[in-house]
C-alpha cells in the first residue's frame, strides 16, 4: 500500500499538469488525472509504479474525453487561489491563458507533444515508445510543433 501511496504522491502532479496542456481544461483535467489512477489501481492493483504506462492511460482518458466533447470549446478555468499581489497574479493568469489558448490552436498531436515534454518525466525514446512513431520523428516533430508554438504566441494568440 505504501508504494502506491508513494507512487500517487510522485506522479499527481505531473499527470495533472500533462492533462491540463492536453485539454486545456482544469476542471477536466482534474476528473481525468482521478480517473487515470482509478483504472490504474483497479487494472494493475497497488504494487505497480509504470509511470510511462499511467501516462498512456492518461492519455487515452483525455482522448475520449476530447471526443465526447468534441463540439465545446474548451477553454482553461485556472481557479488561481494564490495568495500575492492581484496585480502579478492576474498577468500570470493571462499569460497562463495565452499559452493554454495556443496550444490548444495546435495539431492534437503537437499538444501531446509538448504536453509530454512539459512534465519533464519522459526522455524522447520513451515518448516514441508511448506514441508508437519512431524516436527521431519524435524529435522533428517537437521541433515543428515548437515553432508553430513560437509563430501563435508571436500573432498574439490568434
Amino acid at each position: 500500500m505504501e508504494s502506491y501511496e508513494n507512487f500517487y504522491t510522485q506522479n499527481k502532479g505531473r499527470v495533472f499538469a500533462y492533462l491540463l496542456r492536453l485539454t486545456g481544461n482544469y476542471h477536466l483535467s482534474s476528473d481525468l488525472t482521478q480517473e487515470s489512477f482509478t483504472r490504474y489501481l483497479s487494472r494493475y492493483g497497488r504494487n505497480g509504479n509504470n509511470s510511462a504506462l499511467l501516462f498512456t492511460i492518461a492519455r487515452n482518458a483525455a482522448l475520449d474525453a476530447m471526443r465526447k466533447r468534441r463540439e465545446e470549446h474548451l477553454r482553461g478555468d485556472d481557479e488561481a487561489s494564490q495568495e500575492g499581489d492581484p496585480e502579478r497574479l492576474l498577468i500570470q493568469k493571462q499569460a497562463y491563458n495565452l499559452m493554454i489558448a495556443a496550444i490548444q490552436q495546435l495539431k492534437p498531436i503537437d499538444r501531446e507533444l509538448i504536453a509530454l515534454l512539459a512534465t519533464e518525466r519522459f526522455s524522447y525514446r520513451e515518448i516514441a515508445n508511448m506514441l508508437d512513431i519512431s524516436e527521431a520523428n519524435v524529435k522533428v516533430k517537437v521541433h515543428r510543433a515548437r515553432l508553430r508554438l513560437k509563430a501563435i504566441l508571436k500573432d498574439g494568440g490568434q
